[in-house]
């Protein structure tokens, strides 16, 4: 037998070995998808490592993730509020300083601390526009108007934000972003740390309702892009009311300038301005995605009730009646989600919903509003998640301390919720002192219409106790979210009542068995206490309760601090 050569055996195993360890990691970073959006019963969700995630967000204020020591502080604060993702500004003017030369630092930043902290990221690309003004491009792109051309007045004068006509600047722009994505799919593909990116921010015209630059006025008075006129076509029996109306003005031509299709009004050149806008960030995607395709959303300022004409809101940005034309001039934008600080929540949620629009709400309230804002969203909306504005500043205060245990609650059972999204078991709704018709309102699941009340205070009857029914403080905020399990259903609620009728209006449902208790991080529950008598007793008007339909039993939550029930229910 030959006497074999060790150090050369040992060499080829480490090498074959070596080789077998790169192509299981290229074969894993093959099988597992990039984060991306994906329809699961009649929702859509977000896939990150090929699982469901819920987003349970805070949108950093503007300034705050630029700086990584400024940021210290603020991470762990951020966990321990119940926050599992970050959405967190990148601006163009610290990517790309110089021309040409890249600078990740800040992004790399962010990851880390992600990472280090366990939570998600989604990444807002502030470049040409920031709440529909021009000021986080780099200096070189402030200073080269020439290249780089403003918007104008209609006297002439420049506006602080750039025309969405500069082909030089979008391509600039776009350039900027490519690079960045290239650079997350290099250093976080495997690991999924960030899952979206929202382009720019509340784009649109401010102060009137089209750009009046020369490229602009001579754009305008030509003719409607054929990709648009196609597109309205083929989509005319599913377009929304606000598209149809305007493009009814013209009998729907298919041939013609804006004014000749759509009439010689603002409305026409809020059209010209949401496609011009629509198509500049649709290249700005494109070139992202061609690098690393993950999803991608804009956000929009929506209409204010003072705002009288588009100019006043920012004109042409992805407002509810600009979806159709965006979805006709940015096919790589994946979601137009709202910005809402407005009241009536659910109604401007629903807006936003129309045409099978995902659902997500990059930025809205905290404290307690936020946590019904974000029930609703979350539970009746089947949402991707819900985002407070500014959350690090106050995250720690006592205005804040429902929020934060809302959240708490919803990370222990995201999986539940998820599952129950995708299955039609959940619904959620919306209680607010301030709204006479929102302090009631009802959830219907199977046969069981669930009717939630505000916690209130008064008499019913002429002077019997009861729970429900009487004055409401106008600050007063509550919410109730359901899901149907094997074994009953499980509530989660804040500042509501709930009583139970058949959806068949035959006999009457009561409460068989009730039980408080908790998640644990695992999401397993851990039973408390049996509930009956007077926990569960809402009502001693039993005469009254009964010609109205009901036991006279039900679900008390009555108090701002959400809590979890499980209940069995039966049929008399």
């Amino acid at each position: 037998m030959k006497n074999l050569n060790y150090p050369i055996v040992i060499f080829l195993l480490i090498a074959i070995s070596l080789n077998s360890c790169e192509n299981i990691g290229v074969g894993q970073s093959e099988i597992v998808k990039s984060p991306h959006l994906e329809r699961r019963g009649t929702v859509t969700q977000l896939i990150v490592n090929d699982k469901p995630w819920l987003i349970l967000g805070c949108e950093l204020g503007n300034s705050t993730s630029s700086s990584r020591d400024y940021m210290q502080d603020i991470w762990p604060k951020l966990k321990d509020s119940g926050v599992n993702t970050v959405l967190a500004a990148v601006s163009w003017e610290q990517i790309e300083p110089e021309e040409g030369h890249y600078n990740f630092s800040i992004v790399d930043d962010l990851i880390d601390n992600a990472r280090n902290y366990g939570m998600k990221l989604v990444l807002l690309w502030f470049g040409s526009w920031k709440n529909g003004i021009t000021s986080y491009t780099p200096t070189w792109v402030k200073k080269d108007a020439q290249r780089f051309p403003l918007a104008q007045t209609l006297d002439g004068k420049p506006l602080p934000i750039l025309s969405t006509l500069g082909e030089k600047t979008c391509a600039a722009d776009g350039k900027a972003f490519a690079a960045m994505m290239q650079h997350l799919k290099k250093i976080d593909a495997i690991e999924q740390t960030v899952v979206m990116i929202q382009v720019e921010n509340e784009v649109g015209l401010h102060g009137y309702p089209r750009d009046y630059s020369d490229m602009a006025n001579e754009a305008f008075r030509g003719q409607v892009p054929r990709e648009l006129i196609s597109w309205l076509t083929s989509h005319r029996e599913m377009l929304l009311p606000e598209t149809l109306q305007a493009w009814e003005q013209s009998d729907c031509r298919t041939e013609g300038s804006w004014e000749e299709l759509f009439g010689t009004n603002d409305r026409t050149a809020e059209i010209f301005m949401a496609w011009n806008y629509a198509t500049y960030i649709d290249r700005i995607a494109e070139a992202g995605k061609r690098e690393y395709d993950l999803p991608i959303f804009v956000n929009a300022w929506i209409v204010q009730p003072e705002d009288i004409r588009p100019g006043n809101y920012p004109s042409g940005g992805p407002q509810a009646h600009n979806h159709d034309i965006w979805r006709a001039a940015a096919p790589h934008i994946n979601m137009l989600s709202p910005d809402i600080y407005l009241n009536d929540f659910p109604s401007i949620l629903r807006l936003y919903s129309r045409s099978g629009n995902p659902v997500f709400i990059p930025e809205s309230r905290s404290g307690q509003n936020g946590a019904a804002n974000a029930a609703y969203s979350i539970g009746s909306m089947g949402a991707i998640g819900y985002s407070p504005f500014g959350f690090e500043r106050d995250c720690s205060q006592d205005v804040n301390a429902t929020f934060c245990q809302f959240y708490k609650k919803m990370s222990c059972i995201a999986d539940t919720v998820l599952t129950a999204q995708a299955e039609g078991r959940i619904g959620a709704c919306w209680l607010k002192g301030s709204n006479p018709s929102k302090v009631k309102d009802t959830i219907t699941i199977d046969d069981l219409h669930i009717i939630c009340e505000l916690v209130s205070s008064g008499m019913r009857n002429g002077g019997a106790p009861q729970l429900t029914g009487g004055t409401y403080p106008a600050d007063a905020a509550g919410y109730v979210i359901v899901i149907r399990q094997s074994d009953g259903y499980l509530f989660l609620g804040s500042n509501a009542r709930v009583t139970f009728l058949p959806v068949d209006g035959k006999g009457y449902v009561g409460l068989a068995k009730v039980t408080e208790g908790e998640y644990d991080d695992n999401g397993c529950w851990h039973e408390g206490r049996w509930l009956n008598g007077d926990e569960i007793q809402l009502r001693y008007d039993l005469l009254y309760a009964v010609e109205e339909g009901f036991s006279g039993q039900g679900l008390n939550f009555g108090r701002p601090e959400p809590a979890f029930l499980k209940v069995n229910l039966f049929r008399y």
